[in-house]
């Protein structure tokens, strides 16, 4: 039974990797597209955005998300500013265009 499982296993390594070797084999090259990226990150150009924002208002960050009113791409910008003598903080949003 103990050489059984010995045998199991060794075929199963050798297995794995051939699996491996193959794999690496087959793997395809990726190719850089000629034209630039139609995707524009957006995300991150908010949050800098946003910061901004949280910084000139004295308040920390809450959220940044990208949106479009008006046809015209904006940023939604969520920031917490603190209250007056240990009061809660109050939410602001402002919307700033992306620009």
């Amino acid at each position: 039974m103990k050489t059984l499982r010995f045998h199991f296993r060794t075929a199963t390594l050798a297995l794995s990797a051939a699996g491996l070797f193959a794999w690496q084999a087959m793997a395809i090259p990726v190719i850089e597209p000629d034209q630039a990226s139609p995707i524009v990150l957006t995300a991150s150009d908010c949050y800098a955005i946003g910061q901004q924002v949280a910084q000139q208002n004295g308040g920390t960050l809450a959220k940044a998300s990208a949106s479009t009113r008006g046809g015209q791409p904006v940023c939604v910008i969520v920031v917490l500013v603190p209250g007056k003598d240990g009061q809660r903080p109050r939410r602001s949003e402002i919307v700033v265009p992306q620009n």
